[in-house]
């Protein structure tokens, strides 16, 4: 993804480099990394009315970047993320930070250790620079429903948005998507160059696509899932957000592989340093899936299904319509399967061991009741109470039971396809762009996520890795995202095809309006996010 420095004021062009420009900036004496982490977190105060961090981490970002300093001016980094600031979504445990999943149930938790993924980050010399917003405990497809407030799509004040809409920009911003919205937000505004979310139905695709960033769900079991504070363990991965490809494959490579601490990682398969710069999609067959022309695709987003549909084609890749059949159960199946994992895992958070704690001592019943109703909002009691029901000794088999069975049809759907032939699937991430937050939040969290999450959920039921593309902007001038799906654990083939892709479509960098970086700071975003210097 490429785009003209001169789009950007000096203080933030450095910001606008991708990860492979910006380390080898550092390498060659450029730029230092604290000068860099010193941009980045100028960035977060500049844009904090997107509200897209809980917690800045300031002084000991600067910290981390002064280490990296010394190391890059002795000519021995500890990798190619040496002295990149990045952000993790707050459901991701950090040493001595506190990981609030967005909940008053954890506010005020701090974990005493580092989830696996933010370790390895950290052992290669990234900076971790803040914790980001995401809807409570990532039940969400809006990044709205969090204690915290909604995240506000940075694009809602570029200048590509701000000069056809007439309307005051407090009324009229659009959803980043959920429920990473906060790490989407964070890589679009130009405040981090990769972020870490958590994809368990699209969490990180469906917000990757309405901000405009590459969003990558990998493959279940390459990721460790340790210390990611779980929604639904049989389908959470984590994921990672970047504003190039390339990025995300570094990233990959860095993050994937066994961890004792997760016994359903899996061994990484050999991966070359670096994607290839030339590729030949004439030795690609692209599949295009007949059921993911679903109702409420705008016709926006259809146009640019069929565009780089066309565009493989005509660039001599095979390109053929295949049948996922059972995809028209995969909502209410996803719905079951998740509310039953989410009672389960719910079940922890009683008052006792950490987190909130109710000031009612009637009773041990009582603390725990009440406990659960001031700790968590009416989302999460929502599914705890419906997986609790699914998971009645008298519906047992009709629910969970039923559901599992339509899981292992939809995961041979895809199978059926890829041993066909097809290498990759194209498909749609979202069924438009971003709705502004007026519109979206006049129906109920359980409504929006059936119908966010059409595109996307499938791939987490079948394990497979999928990743979302920007290809264009609407005619509103907001991000259009498509999805690429591939095969378990042919992650590195997934990304090489996106790869090529990305380098077709050339979308843009977000160019704030001029009017954006001179906000008023809203006061209640001020008291929500804090700074931590540890």
């Amino acid at each position: 993804m490429s785009a003209s420095s001169a789009a950007f004021r000096p203080a933030t062009a450095m910001l606008g480099l991708s990860i492979r420009e910006v380390s080898q900036a550092l390498r060659d004496g450029r730029v230092s990394a604290t000068e860099l982490c010193k941009k980045c977190i100028n960035q977060i105060q500049r844009t904090r009315y997107l509200n897209a961090y809980i917690t800045i981490t300031e002084e000991t970002a600067m910290e981390q970047a002064q280490r990296a300093d010394i190391r890059l001016s002795t000519g021995k980094p500890l990798g190619p993320l040496d002295g990149i600031p990045f952000s993790v979504k707050d459901n991701f445990c950090t040493d001595n930070i506190e990981t609030t999943c967005a909940s008053n149930m954890l506010k005020g938790y701090v974990p005493p250790f580092n989830a696996t993924v933010v370790q390895k980050l950290l052992d290669q010399g990234a900076v971790l620079v803040g914790k980001t917003n995401l809807d409570e405990f990532a039940m969400g497809s809006g990044s709205a429903d969090g204690v915290f407030g909604p995240v506000r799509n940075p694009w809602s004040y570029a200048t590509q948005y701000r000069e056809q809409s007439k309307e005051d920009p407090d009324s009229d911003w659009t959803i980043t998507g959920g429920s990473s919205g906060g790490s989407a937000a964070a890589v679009a505004s130009l405040s981090s160059f990769l972020a870490l979310g958590s994809d368990t139905g699209g969490s990180t695709r469906n917000p990757g696509s309405l901000c405009g960033v590459v969003a990558l769900k990998p493959s279940y079991g390459l990721l460790s899932r340790h210390g990611l504070i779980p929604l639904v363990n049989s389908m959470d991965v984590p994921g990672i957000m970047t504003r190039s490809v390339h990025d995300a494959a570094t990233v990959l490579r860095i993050l994937q592989g066994r961890d004792e601490r997760d016994s359903t990682t899996v061994q990484a398969p050999n991966t070359p340093p670096s994607l290839p710069e030339h590729f030949d999609i004439r030795d690609i067959c692209v599949g295009i899936p007949k059921e993911y022309h679903a109702p409420g695709l705008s016709k926006d987003t259809l146009a640019q299904w069929s565009r780089v549909a066309a565009m493989f084609e005509q660039a001599g890749a095979r390109v053929q319509e295949v049948s996922l059949p059972h995809t028209q159960h995969s909502i209410v199946c996803y719905h079951v399967l998740c509310c039953c994992e989410v009672a389960s895992n719910m079940a922890r958070f009683d008052g006792l061991e950490y987190g909130h704690r109710s000031a009612v001592d009637s009773s041990t019943d009582a603390m725990y009741a009440t406990t659960r109703h001031e700790g968590f909002n009416n989302v999460v009691r929502r599914r705890i109470l419906s997986g609790n029901y699914f998971l009645l000794k008298s519906n047992y088999e009709r629910y969970f039971v039923k559901a599992q069975q339509i899981r292992r049809l939809i995961t041979e759907d895809f199978k059926t396809v890829f041993r066909s032939g097809i290498d990759v699937l194209l498909t749609p991430t979202t069924l438009s762009d971003a709705a502004r937050y007026s519109d979206f939040i006049q129906e109920d969290n359980r409504t929006r996520s059936a119908q966010e999450d059409v595109f996307t959920q499938p791939v987490n039921m079948a394990g497979v890795p999928a990743v979302t593309v920007p290809t264009a902007l609407s005619p509103r001038g907001l991000p259009i995202g498509l999805q690429l799906i591939g095969q378990t654990l042919q992650d590195w083939k997934l990304l090489t095809v996106a790869h090529w892709m990305e380098q077709q479509l050339n979308f843009p960098l977000v160019r704030f309006h001029e009017d954006s970086n001179k906000r008023e700071l809203d006061q209640s975003v001020r008291e929500r996010t804090h700074t931590v210097g540890l």
